[in-house]
């Protein structure tokens, strides 16, 4: 039997290893940075949270750029609980940064996602803030080379996406390529699911154009290369999670690499997401495995998707409440030119698991 300081000295190493393993997203704790704390000095970089010593470095030869990694670090955590509203699991885990849950410690499917987001995140967020003036490192993305249709000219101002994934892939892949980052599979599979973000992205670039012509008769069209809304990425991005390859770690040739569990006679895609330990069913509360239950969720008595009442409450029941809705209502259109509306009270029933 082992004695109290063997226990305690396994703990802390498990501890150690833990926070290794996710160290490469300890930056999203970045999302809580106070509004007011403006990164304008070196030394501001030491202050902020979840960063390691690479990316302090980083920072400080960057520091212009770190107030759009934190509005990065933002993005992820809106954009990832609101992709997966109507799940079980909800991007829950991703509140407690930079002490993850450990469903983001383990190498699963919840945590190749959050990587893939945010190597995605942080790209886009850069790309645009060139776009918007608000990097003085960077400008307006390059024009096309190809010659767009008559009536098509090229102009505006594209997202610099190149200089968002250089900058960005910097920024996020740096605690990964440390030394000491957690087990060599899970640098792999992060970098792997990175990787796979940012692809996601640069697939997402598309033309937008303005109309010009005489009385909006659109003759010709101003266009330019832009990103598509990062909510629309997550939703690519949740639908590779939701068909993510399980991986083990084995010797391939000189060199252990990832290859499929059960189809192993392939070789990993560049476009599937990843990973190594199955998830919990998130259904009850589990703080070993990282899964906050689904008790008090809302659930969708209609519906037959995931958030429907028998899926989310894993067939446990729910319990019905009524709520109260203030909305505008009865509005009329006065000219010119202003709209005005009465305040209607409705009723609706809820639903939220037991």
């Amino acid at each position: 039997m082992r004695s109290a300081p063997q226990r305690l000295s396994q703990l802390l190493l498990s501890l150690m290893l833990l926070s290794q393993l996710c160290s490469g997203i300890k930056w999203l704790a970045l999302s809580r940075t106070p509004t007011f704390l403006h990164v304008n000095q070196t030394q501001h970089c030491k202050r902020l949270e979840g960063l390691v010593s690479s990316q302090v470095q980083l920072c400080r030869s960057n520091l212009e750029l770190m107030h759009t990694i934190i509005q990065a670090a933002r993005e992820v955590k809106k954009t990832c609980q609101k992709t997966f509203a109507d799940m079980r699991w909800n991007c829950s885990s991703i509140e407690n940064g930079p002490n993850y849950l450990p469903d983001l410690e383990r190498g699963t499917r919840e945590s190749a996602f959050v990587y893939a987001l945010s190597a995605a995140a942080i790209s886009h967020t850069i790309a645009r803030a060139c776009t918007t003036g608000d990097l003085r490192l960077c400008s307006c993305g390059p024009i096309p080379g190809d010659i767009p249709e008559p009536g098509y000219r090229w102009g505006g101002c594209g997202d610099n996406l190149h200089y968002g994934l250089v900058m960005g892939s910097k920024f996020s892949d740096a605690p990964m390529k440390m030394k000491k980052s957690g087990s060599h599979a899970n640098k792999l599979m992060h970098l792997h699911n990175s990787e796979v973000g940012r692809q996601v992205l640069q697939n997402a670039m598309e033309m937008k154009c303005k109309c010009h012509g005489v009385s909006g008769s659109c003759s010709i069209r101003t266009c330019w290369r832009g990103l598509q809304d990062l909510k629309d990425i997550a939703m690519d991005l949740k639908t590779k999670y939701l068909s993510a390859t399980k991986v083990v770690h084995r010797p391939m040739g000189t060199r252990k690499q990832l290859v499929p569990k059960d189809i192993d006679i392939r070789p990993v895609r560049e476009n599937e997401l990843v990973y190594l330990q199955s998830s919990p069913d998130f259904c009850s509360r589990n703080d070993k495995l990282g899964s906050v239950g689904t008790q008090d969720r809302q659930c969708n008595k209609t519906s037959n998707g995931s958030d429907s009442c028998d899926l989310m409450c894993c067939g446990r029941g729910y319990n019905p409440y009524t709520e109260k809705l203030v909305e505008r209502c009865h509005c009329k259109y006065h000219w010119c030119c202003y709209v005005t509306c009465k305040k209607c009270e409705r009723t609706v029933e809820r639903y939220v698991c037991k």
